[in-house]
Parts: C-alpha cells; sequence; structure tokens
C-alpha cells in the first residue's frame, strides 16, 4: 500500500497570525496564567510589536512575561526571523510559512500560543496586569476593538491605498477621503476629552498612537504635500500623538530609524512629495520623555 505523506503546512501568509492560541485562567485549557511562563518575541519597528511593547511596558509585566527584542529588519524570505524558526516549527510539524513576529511563546513547552496582537495584549492585561487593570477593561472591550477596526481599515490601509503605485487618481482620491474621515472621527473625539475612551489612558490610545507613528513615519513617505497637510490639520490628534510620545512607556519603544529601516527594507512604492513634510518631531517629543525621567531620578 503506498503512503502518501501529508503536504507540508502552509498557515500563514505575512500579515496573517498562523495561530490564535489564548491564555486562560482554568489549568486544564493548557495555556494558564503562569509568571514567567510565556515569552514575547518582537520587533519595536514593526506597528504590532510596537503595540505590545509599549502595552506591556504599562501594565509592568517585565518579570512576569520576559521580552526577546527582535531585529529592526527581518532577516528571512518573506519577513520571517530566523530566530523564531524552531518556534514555528516546534509548533506545526512540517511548517513551511514565514516565521512572522510578533510572537507569544510558551517557554515551558517551546511552541508558540499566538502571533495575533490583539489577542495578545488582551490576555496580557487580563490575566497578568494586576497593575494596570484600567488599560483593557471589559466594559470597554467593544470601543477599543472598534477604534482596532478604524485605524487598520480606515487609516492604515486606507494610507496605503493613498500612496499605492499604480493606483488611479479615482482610487487615491477615494482612500484619501476615507483616511481623513477617520481622522475627523478622532479629532471630534480628542477635542472633546484627553484619551480616546474618556479621562483615563487605555489600550484604545495604544492602537492609535501606534497608527500614527506609522502614518507619519512611513505612509507619509507615498502621499503628496497637500494630503499630509491635510491630514496635519488635526490639531487634537497631533497633540495627542505628541503627548504621548513624552511618555516614558512610550518613548523608551519608539525606534525610528528602525522603523524607517524596516519601511525601506521592503517598500516597493514611489516616494512623493509628502515625504519632506514630517508632521511631528517624534524625536524631540521622545527626549522630553528621556528629561523627565532624568528629572525624577534625581535626589
Amino acid at each position: 500500500m503506498t503512503v502518501t505523506p501529508p503536504a507540508p503546512l502552509r498557515i500563514s501568509t505575512p500579515g496573517t497570525p498562523a495561530f490564535r492560541g489564548r491564555i486562560g485562567r482554568d489549568a486544564r485549557s493548557g495555556h494558564y496564567a503562569v509568571p514567567r511562563r510565556y515569552r514575547l518575541h518582537l520587533s519595536t519597528a514593526d506597528p504590532d510589536g510596537l503595540r505590545i511593547a509599549v502595552t506591556h511596558t504599562l501594565l509592568g509585566l517585565g518579570d512576569s512575561c520576559p521580552v526577546s527584542l527582535l531585529p529592526a529588519v527581518p532577516d528571512c524570505p518573506g519577513g520571517g526571523h530566523a530566530a523564531l524558526r524552531p518556534l514555528y516549527e516546534a509548533t506545526a510539524h512540517r511548517y513551511t510559512g514565514p516565521a512572522l513576529a510578533p510572537v507569544l511563546a510558551d517557554d515551558w513547552s517551546g511552541r508558540i500560543v499566538s502571533g495575533h496582537a490583539p489577542d495578545i495584549v488582551r490576555d496580557l492585561a487580563r490575566h497578568f496586569g494586576a497593575n494596570r487593570p484600567g488599560l483593557f477593561p471589559r466594559e470597554l472591550d467593544a470601543g477599543i476593538a472598534e477604534v482596532e477596526r478604524l485605524c487598520a481599515e480606515r487609516i492604515d490601509a486606507a494610507a496605503q491605498d493613498a500612496g499605492r503605485a499604480g493606483a488611479d487618481d479615482q482610487e487615491r482620491a477615494a482612500a484619501v477621503e476615507t483616511l481623513l474621515d477617520a481622522l475627523a472621527r478622532l479629532e471630534r473625539r480628542l477635542t472633546a476629552q484627553p484619551y480616546l475612551m474618556g479621562d483615563q489612558l487605555t489600550a484604545a490610545d495604544v492602537v492609535v498612537w501606534v497608527t500614527l507613528v506609522e502614518l507619519d513615519i512611513v505612509h507619509r513617505h507615498h502621499l503628496d504635500a497637500a494630503v499630509v497637510h491635510r491630514i496635519a490639520e488635526h490639531p487634537a490628534v497631533w497633540d495627542f500623538a505628541r503627548r504621548l510620545t513624552a511618555h516614558p512607556a512610550f518613548a523608551a519603544h519608539l525606534d525610528l530609524d528602525g522603523i524607517s529601516r524596516r519601511h525601506q527594507a521592503h517598500c516597493r512604492g514611489l516616494e512623493a512629495a509628502g515625504a519632506a513634510v514630517q508632521i511631528l518631531d517624534w524625536a524631540a517629543h521622545a527626549a522630553d520623555a528621556d528629561d523627565a525621567r532624568v528629572r525624577a531620578d534625581r535626589p
């Protein structure tokens, strides 16, 4: 009898997480919450990695969930990282897809729990984040998910479409209007209150901050200068970005050089006039956080 070997496992494409496990409270679930059992593998040059890193710091999880930092520019085809290959192969036999970051791994088994950033930050907050219970409250989960969709679909994706090589004028114009409409929604919220969900910092603010970093540092390079000026005409949005950049938990992970190198390594688009119109001086505002930290450490 001829036995046909199983086909190599291909369960991931760039941008699509291969694994979506969750951390639970019940020991019978397998992945239950135990300090120092799990490890994060991420690059802060990647938007998902940056989001997780900031959340991890806000939650004060340095001791309970270690972080292994990866290079800004992936070192394998398809956007993968060689350092993650053993984890992927241990988790899925004959795995042949790219070893993408970020990854939440189980150090006990040497396998991956999840590569899905929204699930990872929720599980970290709810099972290990006793120091910051208000960062991801369950009663705001629907509102935070709405902000995640707004940023992913109407800002990030729209900005990519607006600067995509080969797009016609009508397609670009529609994408720009989608992007500006989303920024206008954020502007209305942030004009009325200091944070997306009210008076307290939540996970929604981390999502928006990371999105604004990408919009200014990455997507701007492929947009017309006139479009970038219209994007900048949302003072409450960019003041919000400035304030959070001056927060130590945000500033500590802002790798501007790494973000730029990652973009340059994988970008196939054409540079447009908007490249010369930087909206925010991110480095200067991050330096404000360093100055504040030094003053706080002085006797």
